[in-house]
């Protein structure tokens, strides 16, 4: 399947989340291909990384997405807004649709903007599934800020789920990325890897 992970506001943290979702499929022993159509070529830098630290497993990066019906395995792509014409083009091709939220009010607002993108370019019968999810969240159990975010998620009606599972704003997702490692490996038993976890299995299913 090829999963888009975008959202219309940049800084919401998404080649992170991209990136650990990789490594997260990829111990699995599933095939992943990730498309890196950032112009910022985040992924593509850090993918760098563990190849001159032969970190394993390797991790397939390329900047062109498959022709229809030729993705094998999983692919997930990350596109970013500076390129309207890759985002346009990945809506067209994707099965799938994750949205990364910060809570506050412009990335409702972002969200909101984006889902019309996905109008515009998808039939009414053709629509791909649709999910976000909370990142960057405040760490609070009781945050204002976050039940508010999911509220109004939940209100838009192209969303087909909003995902239970949140990341939270921790030094662990930064730390972790720039040494090419995703939170499961860096923290196999730390907090960043249980919520990386447990978000990956509501996109993709239980190990």
């Amino acid at each position: 399947m090829l999963t888009l992970f975008a959202n219309f506001k940049g800084g919401t943290g998404k080649s992170t989340v991209v990136f650990n979702l990789a490594v997260w499929r990829m111990e699995q022993g599933k095939q992943v291909t990730v498309c890196d159509l950032d112009p910022q070529r985040t992924v593509s830098d850090v993918a760098m990384i563990r190849d001159e630290d032969e970190i394993e497993p390797a991790m397939k990066v390329v900047h062109k997405l498959p022709a229809k019906g030729k993705a094998r395995g999983d692919w997930m792509v990350d596109v970013g807004t500076s390129d309207m014409k890759a985002v346009r083009a990945a809506v067209r091709a994707c099965g799938q649709v994750v949205i990364p939220v910060t809570p506050s009010q412009a990335d409702i607002w972002a969200t909101q903007r984006f889902l019309e993108i996905i109008r515009e370019e998808r039939a009414e019968g053709d629509m791909p599934v649709i999910k976000a999810f909370l990142n960057r969240a405040d760490p609070h159990p009781r945050s204002r800020e976050n039940a508010e975010a999911r509220e109004a998620l939940q209100s838009l009606p192209m969303i087909k789920k909003v995902l239970d599972a949140k990341l939270v704003q921790r030094l662990a997702f930064r730390r972790s990325f720039s040494e090419g490692l995703a939170v499961s490996e860096m923290e196999p038993n730390g907090k960043a890897a249980a919520e990386l976890d447990a978000l990956a299995r509501e996109i993709y299913g239980r190990k």
